[in-house]
């Protein structure tokens, strides 16, 4: 790429450190092509996709399936409502207990850390659909915006000075920079859990690899590619109340697997509220927990949309989308 400095090559035990520890010799003011895939980041991401074919050899329980639904709903609120409500946009304020409780829960989601998270994310919304945009179906196309973004060198390293308020605490340092630690300590955690139902509730009919199969790598592929739809399908499929100065739609299938994240339109009109389905008949359920949170004083402040801004069908409310 003309007016770009290649980087020199990393050996590829230097690659291998990343995988670990993702702040390891970053240079952050390296400059790849935009569209160059480092392949050594993609090799855990489709042995995860891989594993799931493991199913057709630990069969499945109910109890395995449910924990894999359970597991699902829990990390996607842990996304939505801390990852995407929370760090990237502050549209509620909580307690630092609970703030790295939320970051926590999020790491479980295995969509890196959340510093590394909220950076892309608030880079989106001022760039969003544009040729700057790393994840813009109109620009990029639909698989690039789906999945092909997060494999690409150029979008590997966090984005500190994008999230300076949130780079401020250590713990949320720690946990973005061994994004790996908390989803690594999962396996063993669900592969234990169905080696004790085997062993003392065997009229369930699970096992250890049966749990750790259904529990992670099943709930997390799909928990992968259900958030990703907000990026690619968000910006294809749905109405547009606001027209705002990107691609964004609402969508209310998209709305209830993703737990409310589906009124993308909403959410680029009105970035900081805290709920994106603005109408009551708008599903989301994301809120409706924060919202239940507030009762028991564990967050505060939620960010309403006003109504003015709310009511203004067709016409952008002139945020920065």
């Amino acid at each position: 790429m003309q007016g770009t400095q290649q980087a020199a090559p990393r050996p590829w035990w230097g690659k291998l450190v990343l995988w670990f520890d993702s702040w390891a010799g970053v240079d952050e003011t390296e400059q790849v092509d935009p569209r160059r895939i480092d392949w050594m980041r993609v090799i855990p991401f489709l042995a995860l996709h891989l594993a799931c074919l493991l199913v057709f050899f630990v069969g499945w329980s109910p109890v395995a399936v449910a924990v894999a639904v359970g597991l699902y709903l829990v990390r996607m609120f842990a996304i939505t409502a801390f990852y995407h409500r929370y760090f990237s946009h502050r549209a509620f304020r909580t307690s630092r207990v609970v703030q790295f409780l939320g970051a926590l829960l999020g790491s479980t989601a295995v969509q890196r850390g959340p510093l590394w998270w909220a950076a892309h994310h608030r880079a989106h919304h001022r760039h969003s659909d544009t040729p700057a945009d790393i994840h813009s179906p109109r620009e990029q196309g639909f698989w690039w915006s789906h999945v092909g973004w997060i494999v690409a060198r150029a979008n590997f390293r966090t984005r500190l000075e994008l999230v300076r308020d949130l780079a401020r605490f250590p713990e949320l340092r720690f946990l973005d920079r061994f994004d790996v630690l908390v989803p690594l300590l999962m396996i063993p955690a669900l592969f234990g859990l169905g080696v004790l139902l085997e062993r003392f509730a065997p009229g369930l009919g699970t096992s250890g690899m049966q749990m750790l199969v259904w529990g992670f790598v099943i709930s997390t592929v799909a928990l992968y590619h259900l958030t990703f739809t907000i990026n690619s399908l968000a910006h294809r499929f749905g109405s547009r109340r606001y027209a705002t100065r990107d691609d964004s739609r609402n969508n209310w299938a998209l709305a209830l697997i993703t737990l409310g994240e589906g009124w993308h339109n909403n959410h680029h009109h009105h970035q900081a509220s805290v709920r994106q389905g603005f109408y009551w008949w708008e599903v989301d359920l994301s809120y409706y927990v924060l919202r239940l949170m507030a009762a028991l004083g564990l967050v505060w402040d939620l960010k309403p949309v006003p109504r003015q801004v709310r009511d203004c069908a067709g016409i952008d409310a002139g945020e920065p989308s």
